[in-house]
C-alpha cells in the first residue's frame, strides 16, 4: 500500500462520517442497521445510497443540493471516498456520510424498508460472461436491494456503457420491474425531462467519457419483487 493510501486510510479512521465496519461486525448484527438515521444523521429525512461511489463525487454533489435527504456513499475502497468525505467535513456537509464495505452485503447493514433511493453511477460494466453475477444489477444484487428499499423506491443506473444499459433493461423486463424513465443518451435535447442531477453532475469518469464522445445512459426502474 502506498504512503498516500496509508495516510488516507488513517484519517479515514478519524472522520465523523465514514462508517468501516469489519465483515463480522457486517453480517452479526450490525449496530446501525435500522438505526442510520437516529444514530448517525440524527434526524428522521430519507436516505439514498450511491453504490460504488467511487470519490463520492455524486454523493457529495447530491447533498449539497438536497438537504432534506441523507446519503450515503458506498465503496469497498476507501482512500477513494476519502477525498469526498473531506469534502464534505471541510465544507460542513452534515446530510452525507461514506461507508467502507462490500456491495455483496448491503442488506446485512439497513433494515427493511430503510432505504428510499439507490443510485448507480458508472459502476464496471463485468462485460464478461464469468462476471455475470457481479453486475450490480444482476437479479441477486436487486433483491439485495429491494429488502432494504421502501415500497415505492427506485433504482437509477447512470453508465456509459450500452451493454450494461441494455442487460439491465433486460433484467427489468424479465423479472417484470417498472422503467420510470430511461434513454441512451441523457444530453440529448429532446430529453430535457431528464432529472437535473443526472445531466448537471459530471463525475471525473463521465467527462473523461464525453470527451471520447460516448454517450451517456440513464435508467430509473421501481422493483416490482
Amino acid at each position: 500500500m502506498g504512503k498516500d493510501k496509508i495516510r488516507r486510510f488513517n484519517e479515514n479512521k478519524t472522520f465523523q462520517n465514514v462508517v468501516q465496519p469489519t465483515r463480522d461486525e457486517a453480517i452479526n448484527n450490525f449496530a446501525l442497521k435500522g438505526n442510520w438515521n437516529k444514530d448517525f444523521f440524527k434526524n428522521d429525512l430519507p436516505i439514498v445510497l450511491e453504490l460504488g461511489c467511487g470519490k463520492g463525487e455524486y454523493t457529495v454533489a447530491m447533498a449539497r443540493r438536497d438537504k432534506d435527504r441523507n446519503f450515503i456513499g458506498v465503496d469497498i475502497k476507501g482512500s477513494r471516498f476519502w477525498r469526498g468525505a473531506k469534502t464534505c467535513l471541510e465544507e460542513g456537509i452534515e446530510n452525507a456520510g461514506f461507508m467502507r464495505t462490500q456491495i455483496e452485503i448491503i442488506d446485512n447493514l439497513f433494515a427493511e424498508n430503510e432505504v428510499s433511493e439507490i443510485w448507480i453511477t458508472f459502476p464496471d460494466p463485468q462485460i464478461k460472461f464469468k462476471r455475470t453475477k457481479h453486475r450490480l444489477t444482476h437479479p441477486e444484487f436487486l433483491r439485495r436491494y429491494n429488502t432494504i428499499l421502501k415500497p415505492e423506491g427506485t433504482v437509477n443506473l447512470k453508465t456509459d456503457s450500452e451493454f450494461l444499459h441494455g442487460y439491465t433493461h433486460g433484467v427489468i423486463q424479465l423479472e417484470g420491474h417498472e422503467v420510470v424513465r430511461s434513454t441512451h443518451d441523457v444530453y440529448h435535447p429532446d430529453h430535457s425531462d431528464i432529472p437535473a442531477i443526472v445531466t448537471e453532475v459530471q463525475t471525473y469518469y463521465e467527462s473523461m467519457f464525453l470527451e471520447e464522445g460516448k454517450k451517456i445512459t440513464y435508467i430509473k426502474f421501481r422493483l416490482k419483487y
